[in-house]
């Protein structure tokens, strides 16, 4: 079994995974709490002979992985979601520390994580096939066809800082139900969470080889999207970066999954009461910092006045400080950078004639939580991602109208209607350029079993254990020729 590396103190840097090895390095990596700036801890950064030993070993242990009987797999993904259960309050502090997530929500992320694996768990054991009679024709008859799903071969998964948990589960847990070996590059912010999954991943019994966790720099991570020897790239982060390692994947397969400014539209004969309660969350859970984070919101004439007031009042209850503490709901943003960005953001909003209706302006590592009216929609606030506490609200008069504002963004992740009206669920299914259309709920509202993924800029293929999985696979056909005599 793998020695531990995170049961250790601060000053002593954690290693990294790199086919099954714990290692170290010369160049150390810090990760500061963006709460108040101490240090968290420290690992080192793989180099560029780290990063060869590890995908020569996901390479090596694809044998051992494809090897692996359906109850195998099931059993080694079970073993590590009880891992996670024995340590949860653990992760959740890492987590928080980390990234600066109230520690509420990132119970709730390694609940969802424990989720994950035992959907994969449960999936392993539905990976089949079909049977396809052949003989449509006289000349094919006697033919009969089977398929079956094999593993897609070693997979790079390189995840973001929000969700450093659940988004690093999302890949690790199909591609292990596939059978495949996979190395993680998380995000630099964010290393520790990854690095404590993976003892207990190692910790599982799991093929020497099948995991490497490589905190590495960008250049390095880029080297490994060029490699053709791993034969996935299944990407979570910014559009710019995402689209650019698509162009140098070559041809190995892409799964990304990127930003947005999701909409929603508040029909006049919603719940508008509720309706503000779940948009409250949608803007504002983990300081808006997801990419189905709710930014734009579109209220009928008829129910803007008293919703913007509801909603108003909620915002205003949220408790911004310590993410430790049990009753915070806004903590800080991962950076400094990312609070000065939206401030100038909102500066320029408001210069062109919107209005800050609560919050707006930047207290240290800090947003308020903003709502804007009287915006515009090529206002940056409206048409890029503002991965921050901070939504617009507008008023429209024509349901149509509202449709065409929620397509008018390069992003289509995820968006939401709040209506009593099934002839305008499906004219919004049929019309948003969109991967999710949720009704009478906010677009931040994800369930780790369901095909998860965007169009436009804001990615493509999908995510969500059974879609994963099937994105992981590749379909093999076997063509019998049953003659009735040889």
């Amino acid at each position: 079994m793998a020695s531990s590396t995170i049961k250790k103190t601060k000053r002593e840097p954690h290693k990294f995974l790199v086919g099954g090895q714990w290692r170290d390095s010369q160049e150390t990596l810090e990760i500061r709490n963006p709460y108040n700036g101490e240090i968290v801890g420290t690992t080192y950064r793989p180099s560029e002979e780290d990063i060869e030993d590890a995908v020569k070993a996901s390479v090596k242990a694809l044998e051992a992985t494809c090897s692996l009987h359906t109850y195998k797999r099931s059993e080694f993904l079970s073993t590590i979601q009880r891992g996670i259960i024995q340590r949860k309050e653990e992760l959740a502090r890492i987590i928080t520390l980390e990234v600066g997530k109230p520690i509420s929500d990132s119970r709730v992320e390694v609940e969802r994580a424990i989720e994950v694996f035992r959907l994969a768990s449960e999936e392993t054991r539905r990976i089949g096939g079909e049977i396809i009679p052949l003989d449509l024709v006289e000349g094919a008859k006697g033919r009969l066809a089977i398929t079956r799903r094999f593993p897609i071969g070693p997979i790079l998964g390189i995840t973001p800082f929000n969700f450093p948990l659940n988004l690093v589960c999302h890949k690790l847990a199909p591609a292990l139900a596939a059978g495949n070996t996979i190395i993680i590059k998380p995000a630099s912010a964010a290393p520790l969470t990854a690095l404590l999954l993976a003892e207990i991943v190692t910790a599982s019994g799991l093929p020497e080889g099948a995991l490497s966790i490589l905190p590495c720099s960008s250049n390095l991570a880029e080297k490994m999207v060029k490699d053709d020897r791993l034969k996935m790239l299944t990407f979570t982060g910014s559009t710019s970066v995402g689209w650019h390692l698509k162009g140098i994947a070559g041809k190995k397969k892409v799964t990304l999954e990127m930003g947005g400014n999701a909409g929603t539209i508040i029909d006049k004969d919603s719940d508008i009461e509720y309706a503000a309660r779940r948009c409250t969350y949608g803007g504002y859970v983990y300081s808006g910092q997801s990419c189905i984070s709710l930014q734009r919101i579109y209220v009928h004439e008829e129910v803007y006045e008293p919703f913007l007031s509801m909603l108003t009042a909620h915002v205003k209850g949220l408790k911004m400080g310590n993410p430790l503490e049990e009753d915070t709901r806004i903590g800080p943003l991962i950076a400094p950078e990312a609070g000065k960005r939206l401030e100038a953001w909102i500066k320029e909003a408001v210069s062109q004639g919107a209005k800050a209706l609560v919050g707006g302006r930047l207290q240290g590592n800090f947003l308020e939580p903003t709502i804007l009216v009287d915006t515009s929609p090529e206002m940056r606030v409206n048409c890029e991602e503002a991965f921050g506490p901070l939504v617009t609200v507008s008023r429209f008069s024509s349901f149509e109208k509202a449709l065409e504002e929620i397509n008018r963004s390069r992003y289509g992740l995820q968006t939401s209607v709040f209506t009593q009206d099934i002839n305008k669920v499906f004219l919004a299914y049929r019309t948003l350029e969109v991967g999710s259309v949720i009704i009478n709920d906010v677009p931040t509202f994800r369930a780790d079993h369901m095909p998860y993924g965007g169009v436009k800029d804001s990615g493509m293929n999908r995510e969500g254990i059974k879609y994963a999985i099937e994105e992981m696979t590749e379909p093999r056909l076997l063509v019998l020729n049953l003659r009735e005599s040889l």
